[in-house]
């Protein structure tokens, strides 16, 4: 018989991780029991302070976390070996609670649309009919939207931090099912918004049924689900060859769905468009984060060894998201599905950083790493888009929020300072020097060289320069153009939306001119741990 062994719970290293999801918890009691008058003010404060505790453990944490082979890495293997808190996840977790702090700010903003929020009041009632006027009247608001989005935060500490495929998609599904609900919840656009939830539910199943049945074929290679054991089996070539590159690619097909690369982006500029915005911007910088952790941990720690395999498709998907996403963005009449479009664009970018793997002993002195660079750039492209997003919020028109570009016209005129700011983040996202994206753009293409992959970099420079074409469009839209009627209006935010965009925006100015404390603090972070 085999005998059962309890696997053993570092609670202390976990605190993060438990305080966000008994936060979650305690919001679902919050909205059983408490009066719907006070339920606004009990969820967000409840949501930031377990967010802050959670920040302030991950800090606790980094500090106290032990280091392996002399410092390049550190962390440990809780809850049987299928959660690693190491150096890169303590560095994810960090960012991603800093942007859901952002996101709970943005989602309780009520001063821009007459006193509510930017959720529906009653999601079940069909749009135009009476329930939904009489929701619209008594000024209802979802509150429940708080508890999922510490549910998402969750799912989006577990996925990169999970050790074998069983949690990983755990914290696939847990990341994923909040914000499928959330997209559908706007308060204005009604039909677009549950269109885009649809969307996003459909192809997510699709995408997450491709994951189970990779995980299943590496399974059936290697005999196991956590990545030690998959990387030994790669190592000593054992098993069938065949069940390890396709479930590989089919394993690929699940994690390049949720950072929107090309051929699995469609559901992106829809989802996008569609949900409430300050959905959009958490969604749009938190999911890139925590996917694209989770990829370098599979790529990296599980199939690092046979990275000749997967290393040519990666090479593919990144040109072909750089172009596509460049080329897409450029025809787009949204602001929406056009930082949706540069939202793909990045995604390639940032792959060309994931490509960057090398041995430890085959970097130069002071080289940094691929994990260093991808990190560093998650944490640029993070704040500037939901900085972004956060400024799309404020342009409005008689209808309300308006998102055709045309509509912007004159916006530098009516007001200089939101579209100064706004101005900034997209020279960000283009790579303009003096801002992070440019430093991290540098960082990502640099450990790509030193990996030999100079083909991708060459079509990556090609594609900034055809991206940078679109953010000045937009530039010269708002400054130059002649605005259409009476042109755009913006609404002044209360303290929780400005405070966002003003954070956004220094991270980004701080970041691209005094970078290297991040970097640091990323070389820090080390490896991934086995």
């Amino acid at each position: 018989m085999t005998e059962f062994v309890k696997p053993s719970v570092e609670y202390f290293e976990l605190w993060p991780l438990l305080a966000v999801f008994g936060v979650a918890c305690l919001g679902v009691v919050v909205e059983a029991f408490l009066p719907r008058s006070i339920r606004y003010t009990a969820q967000v404060v409840l949501a930031l302070g377990g967010l802050v505790l959670a920040l302030v453990g991950v800090v606790l944490v980094a500090q106290k976390v032990q280091t392996h082979d002399d410092g390049a890495a550190r962390g440990v293997l809780t809850v049987g070996g299928t959660i690693a808190v190491d150096g890169p996840s303590l560095f994810i977790w960090g960012l991603v609670l800093a942007l859901a702090i952002a996101g709970v700010l943005l989602f309780a903003e009520r001063h821009l649309d007459g006193g509510v929020s930017a959720f529906a009041g009653q999601a079940a009632a069909v749009p135009g009919t009476d329930a939904e006027t009489a929701s619209i009247a008594a000024n209802r608001e979802h509150t429940e939207v708080y508890p999922l989005m510490m549910f998402a935060v969750f799912g989006m500490m577990l996925f990169p931090a999970a050790n074998d495929l069983l949690t990983m998609f755990v914290g696939l599904e847990v990341l994923s099912l909040p914000l499928y609900l959330l997209s559908g919840l706007a308060r204005r656009r009604r039909l677009l918004s549950q269109e885009a939830a649809l969307k996003y539910f459909l192809l997510g199943a699709f995408s997450s049924g491709f994951f189970l049945y990779g995980a299943a074929l590496l399974y059936g290679f290697a005999g196991a689900l956590d990545f030690a054991s998959i990387n030994e089996a790669v190592r000593n070539d054992v098993g069938n060859q065949t069940l390890l590159l396709i479930g590989t690619g089919l394993l690929s097909v699940g994690l390049l769905f949720k950072v929107g690369a090309v051929p699995f982006q469609a559901w992106t500029p829809d989802v996008y468009q569609g949900a409430p915005t300050p959905v959009t911007a958490f969604m749009a910088a938190g999911t890139k984060v925590a996917a694209f952790g989770a990829i370098m941990r599979l790529f990296y720690v599980a199939l690092g060894a046979d990275r000749w395999s997967w290393q040519p498709m990666l090479w593919i998907i990144a040109v072909l998201s750089m172009f596509v996403g460049a080329a897409l963005a450029i025809t787009q009449t949204d602001i929406k599905r056009l930082l949706a479009y540069s939202s793909v664009a990045h995604t390639g970018f940032i792959l060309t950083g994931v490509l960057g793997l090398q041995a430890a002993d085959q970097l130069a002195v002071g080289e940094i790493s691929s994990v260093q660079a991808v990190l560093f750039y998650l944490a640029t492209y993070g704040f500037a888009t939901i900085g972004a997003f956060a400024v799309v919020s404020l342009v409005r028109d008689g209808g309300g929020e308006t998102t055709a570009i045309d509509r912007w016209a004159g916006l530098g005129k009516e007001s200089p300072v939101v579209a100064g700011v706004f101005a900034f983040f997209l020279l960000a996202m283009a790579g303009i020097p003096l801002t992070s994206g440019f430093v991290g753009k540098l960082a990502v293409f640099s450990v790509a060289l030193a990996a030999g992959a100079w083909p991708v970099v060459v079509a990556a420079v090609i594609a900034s320069i055809i991206a940078a074409f679109l953010y000045v469009r937009v530039i010269k839209v708002m400054y130059f153009d002649e605005p259409i009627g009476d042109g755009p209006s913006v609404a002044y935010p209360s303290v929780l939306t400005a405070t966002t965009i003003a954070v956004g925006a220094a991270i980004t100015l701080v970041l691209g001119v005094l970078p290297g404390p991040v970097l640091d603090l990323a070389a820090v972070a080390g490896e991934f741990i086995r």
